[in-house]
């Protein structure tokens, strides 16, 4: 409680008990946040962290955040979700490709050679969230946030210039678009949540993964293999992410307390996530340069190879859609158009 409240004089039974019901509200609010990743990762330190203690602060202490990284709370990164549906934690920070096919509309912006900007896609999800998905794949969740990461790359333990080189290697994806464009390469797509990837790496459980520079510092992949192929121009791909309250412990707030979770949450919070995580794919990357690791950069010739093999993804992506009563062609139209928009006013 974060104000004592002294009782003067011979208080009655009914004037302690009216005491006692108004210091309640001045109570503070505790909020569990569950995400999946250990708290020195860059997402729970430059972000979640960040965003946190910024509403702490700003409360005044009335609202106190609880951060349970690296489902410390229990349960598996596909359970992020439910679980803050059903109330098991208050806020989830989740990647939507960990549960396939629930949330469609995301993944326009995973499809291959589509994003070129972290910023402007995470303006651009979170826009599309409020006219598409809000009342659709996020009905009955408060949403704070949607982004996306930096370029998304590989990393094998062989060199990787085209797609043949990926021929017959098990290769980790994010999601089932992912997935979809790994096995179109010629790999052998391996789903499994990203903290398994150390340990499949040192074991040879699989050959390499796809990630964006800043995850591979915390699950130490250039120290797991040495050879990273990224992309000249538009990412591989990105995955997309939600920071997500559960709508009656939202509902349930003061006014007051709602209205600072509302001024740092949404359209702003959003470009700030996905902008955090892309830059945070520089020192990374450097960390493999110092290493001595094997950069490649894939562009001209060689590129086109790549997107002439990921093009049949967007008819196949469109074409899944439609069968749920999607118009994709259109979320690729208006997602285009919002990223463009963010650009060009940057």
């Amino acid at each position: 409680m974060s104000q004592h409240t002294r009782l003067f004089g011979f208080a009655t039974a009914a004037a302690l008990a009216a005491t006692m019901t108004s210091a309640a509200f001045a109570q503070e609010v505790t909020l569990r946040l569950h995400q999946f990743l250990p708290p020195q990762a860059n997402v729970p330190a430059l972000v979640l962290d960040v965003w946190a203690d910024r509403i702490e602060e700003e409360s005044g202490g009335r609202i106190e955040i609880q951060r349970f990284p690296a489902m410390a709370l229990g349960g598996t990164p596909p359970e992020l979700m439910d679980q803050v549906l059903d109330g098991i934690a208050d806020i989830v920070w989740t990647v939507n490709g960990f549960t396939p096919g629930r949330f469609p509309r995301t993944e326009v912006f995973e499809l291959p050679f589509f994003v070129s900007d972290a910023r402007a896609a995470s303006y651009a999800y979170w826009h599309l969230y409020e006219t598409e998905m809000a009342d659709t794949e996020f009905a009955g969740v408060h949403l704070l946030g949607t982004w996306v990461h930096g370029p998304g790359m590989i990393h094998t333990n062989t060199p990787v210039h085209v797609p043949a080189d990926l021929q017959g290697l098990k290769i980790r994806g994010g999601s089932r678009t992912v997935n979809d464009l790994l096995v179109r390469l010629g790999a052998e797509a391996v789903g499994m949540p990203v903290t398994m990837i150390p340990e499949s790496l040192s074991r040879g459980v699989i050959d390499g993964t796809t990630i964006p520079w800043e995850v591979t510092t915390s699950l130490r992949v250039p120290e797991l293999v040495e050879n990273h192929t990224e992309f000249e121009g538009e990412a591989l791909y990105t995955l997309t992410f939600t920071l997500a309250m559960n709508q009656d412990v939202y509902d349930g707030l003061p006014d007051d307390l709602r209205e600072i979770i509302d001024r740092n949450s949404g359209l702003d919070f959003s470009v700030f996530a996905g902008g955090v995580q892309s830059d945070a794919d520089g020192p990374a990357r450097q960390i493999a340069v110092d290493r001595g690791n094997n950069i490649i950069t894939v562009s001209g010739d060689e590129l086109q190879q790549w997107k002439d093999v990921a093009a049949p993804i967007y008819e196949a992506w469109v074409a899944d859609l439609a069968s749920q009563g999607i118009d994709g062609q259109a979320l690729i139209d208006e997602a285009r158009a919002l990223m463009a928009e963010y650009e060009a006013a940057h």
